[in-house]
């Protein structure tokens, strides 16, 4: 099946600023991630999500997801999970051209590339996400973890091994790497108060 123009040239480098992504001003080095949640909440048509979009930045990528209103599938949670699904996948469909443009924008704009998603009820789905290579040296006994979780089929590659060992320490330091964010943008707001150079 051949990908949809959404999809296409995800992750491809287009050259400009860091990592192919738009060139960016000295204004938009940093983006701290307040600002730009506020420009998508100013952006976005009002009639998109319930509430605002939760939007998360990283050094490459910028994710937007909304919350929809849930159907009504009654009491059966296979139904309900179907029907979110379905709510979710003509949202998509109906929305495509018009997030595509506000991609752009926001590419243009921050030098980053833009993921979308949306939930409604229980269900989540992130629809075009970047899979960034990230490359890293690791010693022998760091080596022999990962080579020990695809010896066991818990992983396929050591590539495949490195992002379970990320995921688990993830779900298991949420609240400590949420208290580390915080902290570092309250340090950047104060850089941001400083004197101007």
């Amino acid at each position: 099946m051949s990908p949809s123009p959404e999809e296409q040239g995800r992750g491809q480098h287009r050259g400009g600023g860091p990592r192919g992504g738009a060139p960016r001003g000295p204004e938009q080095d940093v983006p701290t991630a307040e600002g730009v949640a506020g420009w998508f909440a100013g952006r976005l048509p009002d009639e998109w999500f319930e509430g605002p979009a939760s939007v998360e930045v990283d050094r490459d990528e910028v994710l937007v997801v909304g919350t929809l209103a849930a159907p009504d599938a009654g009491d059966d949670p296979v139904a309900a999970a179907e029907a979110e699904a379905g709510r979710i996948t003509r949202f998509r469909e109906a929305t495509r051209e018009q997030r595509m443009r506000i991609a752009r924008e926001a590419e243009h704009r921050y030098g980053r590339k833009v993921a979308w998603g949306a939930q409604a009820g229980g269900t989540r789905q992130v629809f075009t996400s970047l899979s960034v290579p990230v490359m890293t040296r690791l010693r022998q006994p760091e080596r022999q973890v990962l080579d020990t979780l695809v010896d066991s089929g818990v992983a396929r590659s050591r590539s495949e091994a490195l992002a379970w060992c990320v995921k688990l320490v993830g779900s298991n330091a949420e609240q400590w790497l949420g208290e580390l964010r915080e902290a570092m943008q309250a340090v950047q707001r104060v850089r941001d108060a400083g004197p101007a150079s």
